[in-house]
């Protein structure tokens, strides 16, 4: 339900406002003056404010003006009985969404607020879309380990060198290999990814080489592959560890003559393709145990990139937790909240068994459920296991 803030220094006005707007099925905060509109404007998140200009302590103006500070994409509408041209210019000026002089037109300040809430939803409906088409999510950390791989990635990206990037599950390993295409030769070229442990053993062949029509039961018509897919660009092989026998043999063979053969054809196809492979488990003990090509690992990491956890990190956690607040907040529609001392603190010491996407988990967790700012309190309530 839409939520309203109603600031004039006079009941009756407010009064009025309020029971004609909660009739029409809005939820409405009253403040007296605009000191107390300006704490209430902190403390909660409203799809559109009405103010006065004429108030004592703070007035109208510099209400829009300090409430643009905290929040700028919440409309503001401004009402006055003192009103003339030069002061509905000037409000409109610092930020206010329109100015309507008392005693306002019902019709006129119902068809205003209605808008003013379609301008709010679009603006942030574009900035979400603006960061999804983006093109890579920024790498954050100053850590030791994080200021290393960036390093690698400028020297290795515009190589054709294959790299083999190692790391516990949500740690980032997807956000390296994307910044690896991002700065190489091939960026203009397709980025296709793979996750091998989707993908049933059976079908990992048809999905990485293609297959022909009536090839097997269920092909009733050609498919193009990954490989091919991915020519002229990269193609990323997430947890290859899971990868078959079989399917690691093509593979390979790939590499090694940049042909792949459909399933059910017996021609060859030339790719030009550069492979990024990942995995969360320890390939060489892999090879020992029969379940990973030793010649196939040598093949993969021309390059080794390992991506730390997030608990041999903690110095990162303030600038990740930063991002995740700005990003959450945006894509909810609300104001970005902050976060003392204390949570940061506790959130920094606790054991990060799912790595980043557990932490961004959590800081989404913590934004539906806390208040404007997040204490030790929430992170105890909400976070820490019971």
């Amino acid at each position: 339900m839409p939520h309203i803030l109603i600031i004039d220094d006079e009941k009756a006005i407010r009064k009025t406002l309020s029971e004609i707007l909660s009739f029409e099925g809005y939820t409405i905060d009253e403040a007296a003056d605009g000191e107390e509109g300006l704490k209430k404007f902190r403390e909660k998140t409203y799809d559109v404010v009405l103010c006065d200009i004429k108030m004592p302590k703070i007035d109208g103006i510099e209400f829009l003006q300090k409430a643009g500070e905290s929040n700028p994409d919440v409309p503001i509408i401004m009402i006055s009985g003192h009103g003339n041209i030069e002061t509905a210019v000037e409000a409109v000026k610092k930020g206010a969404y329109d100015y309507i002089s008392k005693p306002p037109d019902l019709n006129r300040l119902l068809i205003t607020i209605r808008n003013a809430m379609d301008k709010s939803n679009l603006v942030t409906e574009t900035k979400v879309l603006k960061r999804k088409v983006s093109r890579v999510q920024e790498m954050i950390g100053e850590s030791d380990p994080i200021l290393k791989i960036k390093e690698t990635i400028e020297k290795v990206a515009p190589t054709e060198a294959r790299i083999l990037i190692t790391g516990e599950n949500g740690v980032g390993k997807e956000l390296v290999a994307r910044w690896v295409h991002e700065k190489s030769n091939r960026n203009t070229g397709p980025l296709v990814e793979v996750n091998c442990a989707a993908i049933p053993t059976e079908l990992i062949e048809s999905e990485l080489f293609g297959h022909e029509k009536g090839s097997f039961t269920s092909a009733i018509k050609q498919r193009i592959g990954k490989f091919e897919q991915a020519t002229g660009g990269t193609l990323f092989l997430d947890e290859i560890g899971d990868m078959s026998l079989s399917a690691q043999a093509k593979v390979l063979r790939a590499l090694q003559e940049g042909k792949i053969t459909r399933v059910g054809a017996d021609k060859d196809i030339s790719v030009d393709v550069r492979v990024i492979a990942a995995t969360n488990k320890d390939l060489l003990k892999e090879v020992e145990d029969k379940n990973f090509r030793l010649d196939l690992y040598h093949r993969l990491s021309v390059i080794l990139i390992h991506v730390p956890s997030l608990n041999d990190r903690r110095q990162d956690i303030p600038l990740l937790v930063d991002q995740f607040l700005d990003d959450i907040c945006a894509d909810y529609g609300v104001a970005k909240k902050s976060i003392d001392d204390n949570a940061m603190q506790s959130l920094q010491n606790y054991d990060w068994t799912g790595n980043i996407r557990e932490l961004r988990n959590v800081v989404e967790r913590l934004v539906i459920l806390s208040g404007k700012v997040i204490t030790a309190e929430d992170v105890k309530s909400y976070v820490l296991p019971r």
